[in-house]
């Protein structure tokens, strides 16, 4: 049975706010269209829900789904990080596509670092997170995955995440099966568990979908 990625991990957006301005950016959408900020282009700390940080069972959350760490102000980041380490049965992960900005260090055991990979022209954004941020766990998402992205060193990531893009927006690439089966094949030789979100559902055959998590989730 496939199931939404959002069934598993919950997004907790402390942040609202991404100067990047990509094409397909469905976060800027949602802030316009809930009015959320009055600009999405400058990114907001909404400091007040790291009150849900404090669960009684494990969660997983993702707390860039609206935004990307690499443009949150240091303070931001000092205090989600401070709070995380007081909420060590939670996982929190974080996405950027600017990893080069970031300077990170930190031996939570609980903080996911990744990075957004397209096509192969964005491959090294993955070296450069590995080389800029000193953590316990390092994730990829290949999504809206728009070409092959050819051979990619898995070394120390922990997860992937592998979708298509959604939605109808100018410009739409649908992922193509095989571009999806050699990430698959590469991360299952060095071990990588593999998520592939619903949308790949036709792409992919329903039997073949791989849904996985890594084991430190406790999903």
């Amino acid at each position: 049975m496939v199931f939404p990625i959002k069934d598993k991990i919950k997004n907790l957006n402390v942040v609202i706010g991404c100067p990047i301005g990509c094409r397909y950016c469905y976060a800027r959408n949602n802030c316009r269209r809930f009015h959320m900020t009055d600009d999405f282009s400058k990114p907001q700390f909404f400091e007040n829900k790291l009150r849900l940080f404090d669960t009684k069972e494990p969660k997983v959350f993702l707390l860039t789904g609206m935004s990307d760490l690499a443009y949150w102000q240091p303070d931001w980041t000092e205090k989600v990080f401070e709070k995380a380490a007081q909420t060590q049965h939670n996982q929190y992960l974080f996405l950027t596509k600017r990893p080069e900005r970031l300077n990170i260090q930190t031996d939570l055991a609980n903080l996911w670092f990744g990075v957004t990979v397209t096509c192969a022209a964005e491959r090294e954004r993955i070296e450069i997170l590995r080389r800029n941020v000193k953590a316990k766990h390092y994730h990829v998402t290949f999504e809206p995955l728009s070409d092959g992205v050819g051979e990619v060193d898995f070394s120390g990531i922990g997860w992937t995440v592998i979708g298509t893009e959604t939605g109808n927006c100018k410009g739409k690439i649908p992922s193509e099966r095989a571009w999806v089966d050699a990430l698959y094949l590469q991360a299952k030789a060095k071990g990588v568990p593999v998520f592939m979100k619903e949308a790949l559902e036709g792409i992919v055959p329903t039997n073949e979908m791989i849904q996985e998590f890594p084991k430190e989730f406790h999903l």
